[in-house]
C-alpha cells in the first residue's frame, strides 16, 4: 500500500499561512509604531514564526494523514468488540494520556508554575488535568456504550462546577475555566474525536453524528472541576497549616517565661 504523506500538503500551508498572516501583521505593526525592537531580537522573532509555521504544518499534515485514520481505525476496532466494558479503561488511558501530551496544557501548566512562583507546581496540574480528562473520556464510554443522553453530565457537571467555585481560591478558578479550553486540543479534537465516531459507528444502535460527538464538550469540562477540586484541596491544606502554626505559636507564649 503506497500514499503521498505530502499529499495536500500545499493546501495544509496555505492554511497556516492564512491563520498567522494577521498576528504577523500585527506584531509589524506593534514593532514600527510602539516596539522599535533592535535588530537581533527581531531575527529571534521572524525565526519563530517561520518555524511556527513549519511545525504547524507538518503537525496538521500527521493529523491529517496519521492521527485521525489512525484514530477512526482504532474506532472500528474497539467497537466491534463483543465485551463493551474494556472501552471504560481504556478511555481511561487515552484520555490520560492524550492531555498529557498535548502542546497547549503543557504551556498552561508551565506558564501556572511560573507566574505563582512555584506555587502550583508544574506535575502536579498536569496529573491533575491528565486524570480528570481521563474519568472524563471514561464516562464517555459509558454514555456511548448505554446511549445516556449528554444532559445528564454536562448539567450537573456545570452546576458542580459553579458551585465549587464559591469554596477555591480565585488562582484555582482562573486556571480551572482556561484548562477547559486547553485540553480540548488537537490531541483531543483530532484522535480522541476520530476514535468516538469510530466506535459509535460499530455500535448498534448508536448514530455517529448523534453519540459520537459530545466527548469535547465533556473533556471541556472535566478539567475546570479536576483543578477546582486541587484548588479546594490547596484551600484546606492552607487552613489547617495556619490553625497548627497558629497553635505552636500560643503553645508557645503559654509556656514563655
Amino acid at each position: 500500500m503506497t500514499f503521498d504523506i505530502f499529499g495536500g500538503f500545499l493546501g495544509t500551508m496555505q492554511e497556516v499561512a492564512i491563520a498567522l498572516l494577521p498576528l504577523a501583521i500585527l506584531f509589524a505593526i506593534f514593532h514600527f509604531i510602539f516596539l522599535k525592537l533592535p535588530p537581533r531580537k527581531l531575527l529571534d522573532i521572524c525565526i519563530g514564526f517561520v518555524l511556527a509555521f513549519a511545525g504547524l504544518s507538518l503537525f496538521l499534515q500527521g493529523v491529517h494523514i496519521g492521527f485521525m485514520p489512525f484514530g477512526e481505525h482504532m474506532g472500528n476496532v474497539l467497537g466491534g468488540l463483543s465485551f463493551k466494558w474494556i472501552l471504560i479503561p481504556i478511555g481511561f488511558v487515552i484520555g490520560f494520556f492524550a492531555i498529557y501530551a498535548e502542546p497547549a496544557v503543557a504551556v498552561m501548566v508551565e506558564q501556572a508554575e511560573k507566574v505563582s512562583g512555584g506555587y502550583i507546581p508544574e506535575k502536579l496540574l498536569l496529573y491533575t488535568l491528565s486524570t480528570g480528562v481521563g474519568i472524563s473520556v471514561a464516562l464517555s464510554m459509558i454514555r456511548l456504550i448505554y446511549g445516556f443522553s449528554l444532559w445528564y453530565f454536562i448539567i450537573p457537571g456545570y452546576i458542580i462546577a459553579f458551585v465549587m467555585v464559591r469554596f477555591s481560591p480565585r488562582t484555582f478558578t482562573s486556571i480551572a475555566f482556561d484548562s477547559g479550553g486547553v485540553s480540548t486540543g488537537p490531541m483531543t479534537a483530532t484522535f480522541v474525536l476520530a476514535m468516538f465516531t469510530g466506535i459509535a459507528g460499530q455500535i448498534e444502535g448508536r448514530d455517529p453524528l448523534l453519540d459520537g460527538f459530545g466527548m469535547v464538550a465533556m473533556v471541556a469540562l472535566a478539567p475546570i472541576l479536576s483543578v477546582l477540586t486541587l484548588g479546594i484541596l490547596f484551600s484546606r491544606k492552607e487552613k489547617s497549616q495556619y490553625v497548627s502554626d497558629d497553635s505552636r505559636a500560643k503553645a508557645s507564649d503559654h509556656h514563655r517565661p
